[in-house]
């Protein structure tokens, strides 16, 4: 452990006091019904960071009857695009002028560098510019071909009520991948963000104040899946549910929602592969992978947890990513020389040591890490970069989703053989290859089952770009224009053009 880069000492005081969260329904603030509350204690700093409204059903319930009256309305769904794009675009100014404030707190909840918070913030504002576009661009089809007495005109209306449930990993980046492009359809809303990370969509509510959005279109509920979660997804009042976090907690959220057949989309685990042929360009593609496995953690649904290495250079390859890991800079996230912080809790850490030490005991070998990491003057979890050699397909470090910062590295000899290996998995949400060679590129990126392929880099991503995944990594799809496609309905309208319609009765 002597031979990591490590960062002890932070740039940023803490806060003075607990940013305080409260729920916001209709245009306004408010405790919950039953006056509780829970607080979120610092993964890296161990302090009290948030004191935030727990939420009940009650609470929930209020949350959906405001959302569904201002549906109904039409204060937000009828008024034009234009006039919601103005909206949205206030928005994204409003967040670019509070990325600091909002980067500290993110930071302190959820232990990522302010660095990266930071840049997830401020990047965020452009999916609100993004979706403004659609907005104001949104439209649907007519059909002039059906002979001289028809016409055809299909619409795309808003689907109506969404609920939106976030994670804890992403949770103002999450949220703008989903709550603008809703609004951009013109749905009305209720939120529930982690109870981990609740505090940067409570500050968003007031940019929405400010940017003229009107009372009951965006409505936030504080809470736990149980039971905030759980009305949220079954409340027939909702006509649509949009998840991002684990295939298990998807799988229920689907489960509450069958029973009135509502619109479900879910964005779900990962278990992404990036396949390395000899003829690539080592060095970019050794740093890509060391980039993969670290971002945020490993706490990323899109993290490169596992490499498919060709057998020729597999040993080298590895050496290089070891030496790689050995300089990226983990711990205090309020130091902006940080780039890996601290994990999200104490229960996770020990599911990510639980598999590296099941793979150890299964033959596996540790080249680095594989343990805590100490850091001095924090009390805080963090866990070494791990790289582990021998997996096998078979070993649940290989099949599962671990979310922390643990590289498996397999072998290959033949593309055939490293296809078979990234498809034999549940998932299917992202998916690399590294070539010089186009053909393989090409042929690799049609034949594997993944949602986003990425040829010759990692992770690189626009709004204009969907995303979302195959098999048991979800369901639908985010951002770019279909993602706006999800919140919409489409209807058929048909017309006959002047009395035209021949009569069915006999007369």
């Amino acid at each position: 452990m002597n031979d990591l880069t490590i960062i002890t000492t932070a740039s940023i005081a803490l806060p003075a006091s607990p940013f305080e969260g409260r729920h916001f329904i209709d245009g306004a603030w408010c405790d919950s019904v039953s006056g509780e509350t829970f607080e979120r204690v610092s993964p890296s700093h161990g302090v009290v960071v948030s004191r935030s409204a727990k939420g009940g059903r009650e609470d929930a319930a209020r949350a959906i009857a405001a959302a569904r009256k201002a549906f109904d309305a039409g204060i937000w769904s009828r008024i034009s695009g234009k006039e919601r794009a103005t909206v949205l675009l206030k928005v994204a100014d409003l967040i670019e002028a509070n990325v600091e404030r909002m980067a500290i707190l993110e930071t302190l909840e959820s232990g990522k560098p302010i660095t990266q918070a930071r840049g997830e913030v401020s990047g965020a504002a452009d999916l609100w510019r993004y979706a403004a576009s659609l907005a104001r661009t949104l439209h649907g089809d007519s059909h002039n071909s059906l002979g001289e007495q028809m016409l055809g005109v299909v619409l795309k209306e808003p689907i109506g009520v969404v609920s939106i449930i976030t994670p804890w990993n992403f949770p103002f980046w999450i949220l703008s991948q989903k709550l603008p492009f809703a609004l951009a359809a013109g749905c009305t809303c209720v939120v529930k963000p982690s109870e981990m990370t609740p505090s940067t969509t409570v500050m968003l509510a007031d940019l929405l104040v400010k940017a003229g959005l009107p009372a009951g279109t965006v409505n936030i509920v504080l809470g736990f899946g149980q039971p905030v979660g759980q009305v949220m997804a079954e409340h027939a009042q909702v006509d649509m549910v949009t998840f991002t976090g684990s295939t298990a907690v998807g799988k229920a959220i689907m489960a509450a929602a069958s029973g009135t057949l509502k619109k479900v989309a879910l964005e779900l685990g990962g278990k992404n592969p990036q396949v390395i042929f000899p003829d690539a360009d080592l060095d970019s593609a050794a740093d890509a992978v060391t980039f993969g496995v670290y971002f945020n953690a490993g706490e990323c649904c899109n993290s490169g947890s596992r490499i498919i290495v060709h057998e020729d250079i597999a040993e080298a390859f590895v050496a290089r990513v070891v030496a790689l890991s050995k300089k990226v800079a983990f711990g205090d996230p309020l130091n902006p020389d940080t780039q890996v912080g601290a994990i999200i809790s104490s229960a996770h850490q020990e599911k990510i040591d639980s598999y590296v030490r099941a793979a150890v005991a299964a033959g596996a070998k540790v080249q680095l890490g594989g343990a805590t990491l100490p850091i001095a003057e924090l009390p805080g979890r963090f866990y070494q970069p791990t790289v582990v050699t021998g997996v096998t397909s078979d070993m649940p470090i290989a099949r599962e989703e671990v979310f922390g910062p643990v590289l498996s590295v397999l072998t290959f000899r033949t593309l055939d053989e490293a296809i078979d290996l990234v498809n034999d998995a549940s998932y299917g949400l992202s998916a690399g290859v590294w070539s010089e060679n186009v053909h393989t590129c090409l042929e690799f990126s049609r034949r594997v089952q993944a949602g986003t392929v990425w040829t010759n880099t990692w992770m690189d991503g626009f709004p204009e770009l969907t995303f979302g995944g195959f098999k048991q990594s979800g369901q639908g799809r985010e951002i770019g224009p279909y993602g706006l496609d999800e919140f919409l309905e489409v209807k058929t309208v048909v017309m006959r053009i002047g009395r035209t319609r021949p009569n069915w009765v006999r007369r």
